[in-house]
């Protein structure tokens, strides 16, 4: 019996679905139950390797039952009321194409199993499609995200969902293969038991057809996917689909076949690398046909390159999002949202996506799911791109719009200005709705997030001292410490600077403060870092002319990091009468800390200096240093050695005589 139950605990956690009980055993509280299985599928056999020959025949499994659990009985049973056993549903019935689909036009229109399982009651003749059909729309109904279903007594209790099982059964023999294998597929979706005769007839009869060598590509898939969730991946019959699905040449796939190939394997078949080789063909195949792809197959090709971890794919990205150029007017909310997603993931941008979505995003920024809308500020901040027209059709569509979106997407979007350092021309409007938001939602903040938002709110200037004074709360930050992985490095330097800046720019408040173990040295560290690291080569170049400038490399220091968290590039000193001190001379009157701002430093397409830059100028201006710019675009015009020292000379003493070396 133990062994019984180990082999049952394993392919429960293999399958990951719960099984079906009968509604008297639902309703009983925590109790032990014993329930009969029929093991007959040749795969339970092995799964019972081990046991006795005695021990294979009728098998009793005790398990602990507790609600709100929700198991699918092992064996469907007949209905045994009158009415329906005298008129049992066919599933062999020609019907015509047109009778046909207005079944299922009329079954997509369902929005709830009841509706689905009265049409069912309606309809005494179906075609196996359309019996498969059936239950593939209660699946997508019931299911509820967390491997379960949303109303089991509702299907548990039905007799004509019972007839149809029955039906399914007894006549797979003569049922088309796409029917058999979308059957089986429905019966995976709506987690019936693996060990039930219908499922365990369905898998047979799929065997059967697959050792034909017949099955469509898209069959393939739907019988590769079913085989994954019953057995795992290491199913003899899975290989075989998998084989004579790679037979088949990807060379000669059209857009459909790739993407529902595609949609198989990222539903967990190829992970740990599994089938690179069936990838490697199919992404040369994307790529020829990148072109003729339409908004829904870009979507769901990128969506499948993310999710199955295409790092070497990187063409293939570049030629889809030159197609999604052409789809931006055309793409769905849920699919532009996909590209947005994929592309953030790969680090790609592309000007002329750029264009087109600040042609696009003004016209709908009323009307766009706020997901999509999100996911487009999102994309703008990731990239660093400038664009005012997107901005302040956003933050005005945020005004009339806000409680349509969620406390996240809030946090998200408001972030993605901080990021470009822009404050949109409805700055006021804007920010006094962020206040509302915070002032009636405040509690349904996620710790991150509400960090997240008020930072970039710092950013931009905007000081929101009620909700600062609760993050440094130790309740707030006991609350930080225990979500996800704990505090990190960038959630204690977004805390630091959050504080100073309340201290430097906002004197009045007297609030809580962070407690200065929470406090970080620099701002400067590896990755996502509150500070731009300098460019090598262009400080490499600006320090060339500084020592023909000032005589000596000892008269400046480089990469400082003051006690104020912040590093700079270059640290001039200056005597009262204006001289320049050696970089070790400690009695200093004046300090110059120069900025030597880079590409990095900027929005990717535009001379604004990113938020995080500004915010740290600000800061050192009022702790007292003369900040000097030194941006890129203004050092590469010089030439030669004589412009560089002339315009050093001009930005960092603008009003002496230069001295000649």
């Amino acid at each position: 019996m133990a062994l019984t139950v180990l082999h049952r605990v394993h392919v429960l956690k293999k399958v990951a679905v719960p099984f079906l009980f009968s509604p008297a055993i639902l309703n009983a509280g925590e109790h032990h139950v014993c329930i009969p299985f029929i093991w007959t599928s040749p795969v339970c056999h092995q799964l019972l390797r081990g046991c006795s020959p005695s021990e294979l025949g009728r098998r009793w499994l005790c398990i602990t039952s507790r609600e709100p659990l929700f198991l699918v009985s092992g064996s469907i049973r007949l209905s045994r009321d009158p009415s329906v056993a005298g008129r049992p549903t066919s599933l062999l019935h020609r019907l015509s194409s047109d009778e046909d689909r207005v079944f299922k036009d009329r079954l997509s229109s369902c929005t709830s199993s009841r509706q689905v399982l009265r049409l069912l009651r309606s309809s005494p003749h179906l075609s196996g499609a359309a019996a498969a059909s059936v239950l593939h729309q209660l699946a997508d109904l019931e299911q509820n995200g967390a491997g379960g279903l949303r109303d089991p007594d509702t299907l548990l209790s039905d007799v004509a969902l019972s007839e149809l099982c029955s039906r399914l059964e007894k006549e797979s023999a003569e049922l088309e293969d796409e029917a058999v294998i979308q059957a089986l597929q429905g019966c995976t979706r709506l987690y019936l038991d693996p060990w039930s005769h219908l499922v365990v007839r369905l898998v047979s009869e799929s065997q059967v057809r697959l050792d034909r060598g017949c099955l469509s590509i898209g069959a393939l898939c739907s019988l590769a996917r079913a085989l994954f969730v019953l057995e795992g991946p290491n199913c003899a019959m899975l290989a075989q689909a998998i084989s004579q699905l790679q037979n088949k040449d990807p060379a000669h796939w059209d857009t459909s076949q790739l993407t529902t190939v595609y949609s198989m394997l990222a539903a967990g078949l190829a992970e740990g690398g599994r089938y690179q080789d069936l990838l490697n063909e199919m992404n040369a195949r994307a790529l020829s046909l990148a072109p003729k792809m339409d908004p829904l197959t870009v979507s769901e090709t990128f969506g499948a390159l993310v999710t199955l971890s295409q790092a070497q794919a990187l063409p293939l990205v570049i030629a889809l999002c030159k197609q999604a150029v052409r789809h931006v007017p055309n793409f769905a909310d849920a699919e532009l949202a996909m590209v947005l997603s994929a592309l953030m993931h790969y680090g790609h941008s592309d000007h002329f996506l750029v264009k087109e979505l600040e042609r696009h995003v003004p016209k709908t920024a009323f009307t766009t799911h706020p997901e999509t809308v999100t996911k487009v500020m999102q994309y703008f901040g990731r990239r660093r791109i400038f664009s005012p027209p997107v901005f302040d059709a956003v933050a005005e569509s945020f005004v009339y719009r806000a409680d349509e979106y969620a406390t996240g997407q809030v946090s998200r979007q408001i972030a993605a200005l901080g990021v470009v350092g822009y404050v949109p021309q409805e700055a006021g409007r804007l920010f006094r709705k962020v206040e509302s938001v915070l002032s009636a939602r405040f509690s349904q903040f996620q710790p991150r997030a509400l960090l997240e938002l008020l930072h970039a709110c710092t950013l931009l200037q905007r000081y929101p001292l009620n909700f600062v004074s609760k993050v440094f709360s130790p309740y707030f930050l006991q609350q930080l410490q225990e979500e996800g992985s704990g505090m990190d490095r960038v959630m204690l330097a977004q805390l630091t600077q959050l504080y100073m800046t309340v201290k430097l720019e906002c004197p009045f408040y007297d609030g809580p403060r962070l407690l200065p173990k929470l406090r970080v040295k620099s701002f400067l560290f590896p990755g996502r870092s509150l500070e731009t690291p300098v460019d090598p080569h262009l400080y490499n170049t600006v320090k060339t002319g500084l020592v023909d400038l000032l005589g000596a490399r000892s008269y400046f220091a480089s990469r400082v990091l003051t006690p104020y968290c912040y590093t700079l590039d270059v640290e001039i000193k200056l005597d009262e009468e204006g001289y320049v001190l050696p970089a070790s001379h400690d009695e200093v009157y004046k300090r110059i800390a120069l900025c030597i701002d880079g590409p990095k430093r900027f929005a990717a397409n535009a001379r604004q200096l990113l938020g995080k830059e500004a915010i740290k100028q600000r800061h050192l201006q009022i702790l007292g240093y003369e900040v000097v710019q030194i941006p890129y675009y203004e050092f590469e015009k010089l030439k030669g050695k004589a412009e560089t020292v002339e315009y050093l000379h001009k930005k960092i003493f603008p009003h002496s005589y230069r001295l000649s070396w």
